[in-house]
């Protein structure tokens, strides 16, 4: 079973019309690319599924087990930006681990257009790709050797690799000149980019990013979020998004699941999440006050959190 063929969005389409000729032919209005917002409707097969997903580390001196991921479930769209905001430590990156098979689940399931992550992990790695904050590269090579590198990996054609790796380079702001220089001698902000173009080399169906546009400089994690929305309109991708940026999330994502301590708190749009808090728990409708109403902190204490945590 693959994915499901794309629904058409109209773009680019020319309908023409038998009729009698018209003297004055009014131009056609522009359309804007199809939005499909979850959850799939009866009969249309999601292109995630979670279902009670969990996951437990068993962790310090005394073995203590402690649930990363405490009984998830989502159903996702294709085409959709799915966002997932939470603390650190909520359980965010090791759901998207357990999505890219990275981990195996303790119990519940995960579906990627009908395969199991379990029973049929080959079938799902080819649907997918993913994008870390913390990306692994050969750091002694230039961009475009690692990409190079990867798309034998995957099995691509080498000359038609390689249009495709300088293009996509070239999208995201990483010219020529750059092309051929050391990895370890970019920015920090500049390597992402290069992962973020190593996991586009492959079109992937569903793409996992996990905080993608940390570290970056402000004119670089805008080319970065253009081309995330570029990817999702042209490609007809679905795209699953953990970020801390609230302006991030509330561009980008069709819909936001919010995790606290590993279990999902709230799920709806932007907009149904911000109506919410303002009607039942009488906050501004912003996205920082549905953050703080679900989790019980703000994202300055998170970080505080996480400084004490680190100290222990």
């Amino acid at each position: 079973m693959g994915a499901p063929e794309s629904e058409s969005n109209g773009i680019g389409t020319m309908i023409e019309v038998m009729d009698e000729p018209k003297s004055a032919p009014m131009p056609a209005a522009a359309r804007e690319p199809l939005r499909r917002v979850g959850p799939p409707p009866p009969g249309e097969l999601p292109a995630l599924l979670l279902e009670h997903a969990t996951k437990r580390f068993v962790v310090g001196r005394k073995k203590k087990s402690v649930i990363a991921v405490n009984d998830v479930s989502m159903s996702i769209r294709r085409g959709e930006i799915y966002g997932i905001l939470g603390a650190n430590g909520s359980g965010k990156s090791t759901l998207i681990r357990l999505i890219s098979t990275l981990l195996t689940l303790d119990g519940g399931r995960v579906e990627v257009f009908g395969h199991d992550v379990v029973r049929e992990e080959m079938a799902v790695k080819q649907l997918i790709n993913r994008v870390s904050v913390d990306a692994a590269f050969f750091k002694k090579l230039s961009p475009h050797e690692n990409l190079s590198y990867a798309a034998r990996l995957y099995g691509m054609d080498a000359r038609k690799a390689r249009a495709q790796v300088i293009a996509i380079l070239a999208r995201l702001g990483i010219g020529p000149k750059r092309l051929d220089r050391p990895v370890e001698q970019m920015s920090r902000g500049m390597q992402q980019k290069v992962a973020i173009a190593r996991a586009l080399l492959t079109s992937p169906t569903v793409l996992l990013l996990d905080e993608p546009t940390t570290g970056l400089d402000p004119r670089s994690k805008l080319d970065v979020q253009t081309f995330i929305e570029e990817v999702r309109d042209i490609h007809d991708a679905t795209i699953v998004l953990t970020t801390h940026d609230l302006a991030e999330a509330e561009r980008l994502c069709d819909r936001i699941a919010l995790i606290n301590d590993g279990r999902v708190v709230a799920e709806g749009t932007p907009d149904e999440l911000k109506a919410l808090v303002a009607r039942e728990h009488g906050g501004e409708p912003t996205l920082e006050n549905v953050f703080m109403t679900f989790t019980g902190r703000s994202l300055d204490d998170d970080v505080d959190e996480d400084k004490e945590d680190d100290d222990e």
